[in-house]
C-alpha cells in the first residue's frame, strides 16, 4: 500500500477544506503522486471508479469558498484533459466560478452539463440561473426556469433574484405571487429587489405584508438579516413622513425578537438613524454595539458629518484609526464631506492625498467631487477649477454641479457660465443647472439673463420639480 493511498488524501482534503495551506499541500500531494491521473480501464464494477472525479469535485468546492475562481475553473479543464468524468457535483463549483470570469466559460459549461445528461440537476440548474442573472442575461435565466418541470424553493428563489437584480420587478411580483410555497428568501428577494431598484416604499408596504401573513404569524417564516438590512435601508432612503415612526418600530421588533443586534443591522441603523436627522439615537446604536466593522465606522462618521457634528466626525476616524482599522473608500467620502461642510480646506486636501499615500486607495469620482465642493465652499473657486482641470478623468455632473453651487454662493458670474454650459452639455433635462444658473444672475441683478434661462427652459418644456421640507416626530 502506497503510503499516501487516495483514500486518506481524499478524507484529509473533506476535513481541512476551510484551510487554504493544508488544502494546497494535499493537492501537491496529490500531483506529485500522479494521483489525479483517471484510469479509463478501471472496471464498471469498481467502486475507485469515480475517486479520482471526488478529489477534483472536492479540489474545486475548496478552491471556490477560498475566492480563487480561476483555479477552480482551471482545475476543471485539466480534469477534462485528464479525461476523468465530470458528474453532477462538478458542475455547481465550475458554473459559480464562471460567474466571475466571463460569460462564454459558463455557457460552455451549460454545454458540458447538457452533453454530460446532469442538466436536470436541481443545483446546477440554480446555479445556472444565478451565472445567468449576474450576467444579465435575464432571458436565458427565464429559459432555464422554464425547462424545470417541477421547480424547488430553491429555484424559485433564484429565478425571483434575477428578475430583481436586472430590474424586471413586475416579473418578480408576478412569479412571486403563483409560487405554492415561500420562506424567507422568498419574501427577502422581492423587499431587496424593490429597494435595490429604488421603490423604497414597494420594498416597505411588502415588509408589512410579509409580518401580517400567516406563516410569520406562525413562526414558519421568519424576518432574517437581510430582511431587516434591505426594509431598514428603504425606510432610511425615502423621503415620505412617518419613515421615522416605522424605522422606529422595525427597530423594536429587533430588539424583541432577536438575541443580539448584529453588525450588519446595527450598521444599518445608524445609517437609518443618520439619514433621518436622528443622531441621538444614531449614536445609542452605535454605543451598544459590541462588535464593529469597517461599515460600522463609516455609518457613524457619515452620520456625524450630516448632521453638523463635522469635528466629532473626524475624532471619529481618528479613533477608528487607532483601533487598528483600515480606512476604504467609503470611509473617505464621509471624511471630505465633513470637511468640505466645516470648510476644514487643509485637513480634507491631506486626507485625499493619503487615500493613495498611506491607504493604497485610488479616488474615484466621489472623492474628486468631495474635494471640489471642499474648494468651492471654502470660496476658492479659482482652485477648485484647476483641480477639475487636473482630474485623471472628465468630470461628471456631481463634480461640475458642486463647483456651481459655489459659483452661486459666492457670485462668480463668469466661471458660473462656464460650469453652467458644460452641466447643460451632460444634463440637458435637468431643472436644477437652470435654476442655479438663472440664481447666480439673480444674485447680481441680471435679471434680463435670468429671465432669458428661464425662457430657454419653458421653450424646451423643461418643469421645476417642487421642492419640500419634512417635519417628523421624534
Amino acid at each position: 500500500m502506497p503510503p499516501h493511498p487516495p483514500e486518506l488524501l481524499l478524507q484529509l482534503l473533506q476535513h481541512f477544506i476551510k484551510h487554504q495551506n493544508q488544502v494546497k499541500q494535499i493537492h501537491s500531494l496529490l500531483t506529485t503522486k500522479g494521483l489525479l491521473f483517471y484510469n479509463p480501464n478501471t472496471s464498471p464494477n469498481d467502486n475507485s471508479k469515480w475517486k479520482t472525479t471526488l478529489l477534483f469535485n472536492t479540489l474545486n468546492r475548496a478552491y471556490l469558498n477560498f475566492g480563487q475562481h480561476q483555479q477552480t475553473l482551471h482545475l476543471f479543464a485539466l480534469m477534462l484533459a485528464h479525461q476523468t468524468p465530470p458528474n453532477s457535483h462538478t458542475f455547481p463549483s465550475v458554473i459559480k466560478a464562471a460567474t466571475h470570469s466571463c460569460l462564454f466559460i459558463g455557457t460552455s459549461l451549460h454545454t458540458q452539463a447538457i452533453n454530460r445528461g446532469v442538466l436536470y440537476d436541481p443545483f446546477i440548474q440554480t446555479s445556472l440561473l444565478g451565472m445567468y442573472s449576474q450576467f444579465g442575461y435575464l432571458l436565458n435565466a427565464c429559459k432555464v426556469f422554464d425547462e424545470i418541470s417541477h421547480p424547488c424553493i430553491v429555484e424559485y428563489n433564484a429565478t425571483l433574484d434575477a428578475y430583481a437584480k436586472n430590474g424586471d420587478m413586475g416579473s418578480a411580483c408576478c412569479l412571486f405571487k403563483s409560487m405554492p410555497k415561500r420562506d424567507v428568501v422568498s419574501w427577502t428577494s422581492v423587499i431587496n429587489g424593490f429597494a435595490k431598484n429604488g421603490l423604497f416604499g414597494e420594498a416597505i408596504r411588502l415588509f408589512r405584508e410579509m409580518m401580517l401573513h400567516d406563516d410569520v404569524k406562525c413562526c414558519f417564516v421568519k424576518p432574517n438579516e437581510a430582511t431587516y438590512v434591505s426594509v431598514l435601508s428603504s425606510c432610511a432612503n425615502l423621503d415620505e413622513r412617518g419613515v421615522l415612526c416605522i424605522g422606529k418600530q422595525i427597530h423594536g421588533y429587533i430588539v424583541r425578537n432577536e438575541v443580539f443586534v448584529t453588525v450588519f443591522i446595527g450598521t444599518t441603523l445608524i445609517d437609518f438613524y443618520g439619514k433621518v436627522g436622528c443622531l441621538s439615537n444614531a449614536i445609542r446604536v452605535y454605543n451598544q454595539m459590541m462588535v464593529k466593522k469597517v461599515c460600522t465606522w463609516n455609518a457613524i462618521i457619515s452620520s456625524l458629518a450630516n448632521n453638523g457634528r463635522e469635528e466629532q466626525a473626524l475624532d471619529m476616524f481618528k479613533k477608528m484609526k487607532g483601533e487598528g482599522l483600515c480606512p476604504n473608500e467609503v470611509t473617505f467620502i464621509a471624511v471630505l464631506t465633513a470637511c468640505a461642510r466645516a470648510k476644514l480646506v487643509e485637513i480634507g486636501l491631506e486626507l485625499f492625498q493619503s487615500m493613495a499615500g498611506e491607504f493604497g486607495l485610488v479616488p474615484i469620482m466621489e472623492h474628486y467631487g468631495c474635494v471640489v465642493d471642499l474648494l468651492g465652499m471654502a470660496g476658492l473657486l479659482r482652485e477648485a477649477s484647476e483641480f477639475i482641470r487636473r482630474m485623471p478623468f472628465e468630470p461628471d455632473a456631481s463634480a461640475l454641479g458642486a463647483l456651481l453651487g459655489a459659483c452661486k454662493i459666492h457670485g462668480a458670474i463668469d466661471l458660473g457660465n462656464e460650469v453652467g454650459s458644460r452641466l447643460l452639455e451632460l444634463q440637458p433635462q435637468h431643472c436644477g443647472q437652470y435654476v442655479a444658473l438663472s440664481s447666480i444672475h439673480v444674485g447680481v441683478n441680471r435679471w434680463g439673463v435670468a429671465a432669458d434661462i428661464r425662457k430657454t427652459m419653458v421653450e424646451a418644456r423643461i418643469r421645476i420639480v417642487p421642492a419640500c421640507s419634512l417635519i417628523d416626530c421624534k
